[in-house]
Parts: structure tokens; C-alpha cells; sequence
């Protein structure tokens, strides 16, 4: 029997002590009635960001109290970035799996240095790679023994500022020996627009994922808040909280279909 569909899912950055907890306990319920296995997400810091002036996040050791507080209120894995080798170790702590950001699939010393901790790692395909030369990112993770490995398709650069998802990349990096997880918010993003604002498609979250279920994808990953014109960072793509369960209630259909 397939393994349950994996959902990685909730506010794009650590904003505040709430939102968080409010996501969480939200997605653990629709999750629970919809037999999907479901790892809270939430950057305590966004180091990508366009513009100078954009939020990157509050202070390090109270997104981490927020993250370690969701994982124990809710007993649930928690999947947080991490962007330099010198945060992996203290981020290990709390986080039950570490993010590569898709800027940063290259970058050896942090593979390596997430790989050490042991714990799950999320590689996140980078806009600019193939599906095939993930392959590399992943010999890198288990050379130190831990192949506890996931990769993370989130479009393709497509253009100067759109993204494209190239639907045979799930099945060619799953030939790859790891699960696959497919980011419906990311990929629909509109990077680079002169005003120093990424902007979004988020009436196609469905579309993406939708998509993704029917190519067999292991797991979806969908950034989600309760009011996203207010959301901090990435407000722009996120799906709203409470259009969740009916999108996973569909997705849940399409995959007993296609089992």
C-alpha cells in the first residue's frame, strides 16, 4: 500500500507568536480527518528577499522558542530554512527537518553540515537546475552517512520574471532512490518585478497541485496564512488557510483515483 500523501505546509516566515499556532492546530485538524501525514513549515528567517527594506524575520531565538512550541503543543514535525553552516547545528535542535533553499542546492559545506545532523533534509531544486543534476545534491547529503533525503521541485526559471514547472521532473528525480514533494506556492511565484515585490498566481495553487497528485508526486508542500494580503513575505502566492481542506479534500479523490 502507497505511503500516506505528505503535506508540508504553513506560514511562509515566523511573524509572530500566533499566526503559527493558529496554522498549525488549523492544518493538523483537516490533516487528521483527511489521512495526510503533515510536517508544520515556517522560515524563522528569510534571507532571499528583493528589496532591503522587505522583512526577513524576527529576532533567531524567538522564531526557534515558536517552532519548538508548535512541534511539542502539537506533537508535529517542524521543517524550517536554513542558509549558512554556522546556523545548522542550533536550527538541529529544534527542527525535524532542515530546508535547503533552491538558491542554495550547490552549496556543499551546508549539504554536508545538514547531512551530519541526521535529520530529514529538504533539498529544494533550484530554479536554474535540471531535474537529473539533483542527483549531485544528493550524493552530497548522504556521503555523510544520512539518507534521510527529500527534493523539492518549485518551478523553473522561466523567462526574466515567471517560473515554469516541468511536470516530467517528479518522476525523473524520483528514479533518483528519494521522495519528491512538489511546491505549489513557490512555483507559481513571479520573481524579479522591477517594483522589488515578487508577485503570484495563487488561483492556480489547484491547478499545480492537481497536477502533481496525477503524475504521483510523494508529497505537496503549500505555503498557507490566514489572511495573506497581510502576510509579511510571500502574501502574494500563499494559499489562504481556510480555502485548505476543500483543495486537499479534491487532491485526497484524484490520488485514490489514480492509486
Amino acid at each position: 500500500m502507497k505511503k500516506p500523501l505528505l503535506l508540508i505546509a504553513g506560514p511562509c516566515v515566523i511573524e509572530n507568536k500566533t499566526t503559527p499556532l493558529l496554522v498549525a492546530e488549523k492544518v493538523l485538524e483537516i490533516c487528521r480527518r483527511l489521512g495526510i501525514e503533515y510536517v508544520f513549515k515556517s522560515s524563522f528567517k528569510k534571507a532571499n528577499r528583493t528589496n532591503l527594506s522587505s522583512f526577513t524575520g524576527i529576532e533567531f531565538t524567538e522564531a526557534m522558542e515558536i517552532l519548538s512550541t508548535v512541534k511539542k503543543k502539537y506533537n508535529i514535525p517542524v521543517l524550517t530554512d536554513v542558509h549558512e553552516t554556522h546556523e545548522v547545528k542550533e536550527v538541529a535542535t529544534v527542527a525535524d527537518y532542515l530546508q535547503i533553499p533552491a538558491f542554495l542546492c550547490r552549496q556543499t559545506d551546508l549539504l554536508i553540515e545538514c547531512g551530519k545532523t541526521g535529520k530529514w533534509v529538504n533539498i529544494k531544486k533550484g530554479q536554474f537546475a535540471s531535474p537529473g543534476s539533483m542527483k549531485f545534491a544528493i550524493d552530497k547529503v548522504s556521503s555523510t552517512g544520512n539518507n534521510k533525503i527529500l527534493l523539492t521541485e518549485r518551478g523553473t526559471t522561466f523567462g526574466y520574471g515567471d517560473l515554469v514547472v516541468d511536470f516530467r521532473s517528479i518522476p525523473i528525480m524520483q528514479s533518483l532512490g528519494v521522495p519528491v514533494i512538489l511546491d505549489a506556492t513557490h512555483s507559481l511565484q513571479q520573481p524579479n518585478q522591477s517594483s522589488g515585490i515578487t508577485g503570484g498566481l495563487p488561483h492556480l495553487i489547484e491547478t499545480i497541485c492537481k497536477a502533481g497528485i496525477a503524475v504521483g508526486v510523494d508529497g505537496l508542500f503549500i505555503e498557507t496564512h490566514p489572511e495573506p494580503s497581510k502576510a509579511l513575505s510571500d502574501g502574494a502566492n500563499m494559499l489562504q488557510l481556510d480555502l485548505l481542506e476543500p483543495l486537499l479534500q479534491k487532491l485526497v479523490k484524484i490520488r485514490e483515483t489514480v492509486q
